[in-house]
């Protein structure tokens, strides 16, 4: 049997998820696919534009925040989409910490302010399920938004948290009736494809598959592919395999070890932090190790 080889990106490296949706030529994918995301709580984006994915720290020794991708629409709202691809025990916290960044810089300075906020998205697209969630099999999609306990009734809309559990989706090709379902099927199938399915040859679509094809790529480019697939599937099977050992949850030396793999591989410290969630202090001091 001769062996499956890879016709598109996977979308859940660093390069393959930058390259379909984090470029400028590309942006009309990233807003597609935000349009059917977020039609329910936004309505229709006209148009989106690229921000500066590091956030620097209100005051000096606080922490900065770097995002997968962050934009801005037509009238002013903003939208992090992060990325993540095993579990982070502060994964949640980390989410919540990077909406303050835009919620923060809206603030007019030196002049009157009312304190009014446009909304802010923070799309969070897993590559795993939390534990609280295993229970609930057929439920992939979480939209969260400040409510109160008893009534359910939202107290503020304009914060407003999608993630995805894209482990949960397993709708098949002739099961795809929607947009939106189209879009989930891509994220989490793309890289298992050998040919253009049926259903999705609409001319988005057909620009996203002629965009992650491997062929077309060039030599630099892929080696920055390898690049990013390579630590993907060593991090994924190190992470995997100490969550399956109990490692990781409450212990510390599975972070350690998913550290130092990840040091090796040449991941920045940003990344290695998101992954393990050890301070900066903690990895650099686990460099000569």
């Amino acid at each position: 049997m001769t062996e499956f080889r890879e016709k598109y990106i996977n979308p859940f490296t660093d390069y393959g998820f930058k390259r379909l949706f984090g470029e400028e030529p590309n942006k009309d994918l990233l807003l597609d696919f935000l349009n059917e995301l977020l039609k329910d709580h936004e309505g229709q984006i006209k148009e989106i534009s690229y921000l500066p994915s590091e956030k620097l720290p209100v005051s000096q020794g606080d922490r900065k925040a770097v995002f997968d991708l962050y934009c801005t629409n037509e009238k002013g709202e903003k939208f992090i989409v992060e990325l993540q691809k095993t579990k982070q025990k502060y994964f949640k916290d980390r989410i919540l910490y990077y909406s303050t960044f835009p919620i923060q810089e809206q603030a007019i300075i030196g002049q009157e302010w009312d304190f009014k906020l446009k909304n802010v998205y923070t799309v969070a697209i897993l590559d795993f399920v939390f534990d609280e969630d295993k229970d609930q099999p057929d439920k992939f999609r979480y939209d969260v938004k400040l409510s109160d306990i008893e009534t359910r009734k939202v107290f503020y809309d304009k914060l407003t948290f999608v993630y995805l559990e894209m482990p949960k989706f397993n709708k098949t090709e002739k099961e795809l009736l929607t947009r939106y379902d189209k879009w989930l099927f891509i994220l989490k199938n793309l890289n298992k494809l050998d040919r253009i399915p049926v259903e999705l040859k609409g001319e988005i679509f057909l620009k996203l598959f002629e965009t992650a094809e491997i062929a077309k790529l060039n030599k630099e480019e892929f080696r920055q592919y390898q690049e990013s697939l390579n630590a993907y599937r060593d991090i994924k099977n190190s992470v995997d395999t100490a969550w399956e050992e109990g490692k990781v949850e409450g212990k510390i030396e599975g972070k350690i070890e998913i550290a130092i793999n990840s040091i090796k591989l040449g991941l920045d410290i940003e990344t290695i932090t998101k992954i393990t969630g050890l301070t900066k202090e903690e990895i650099e001091a686990l460099r000569d190790k």
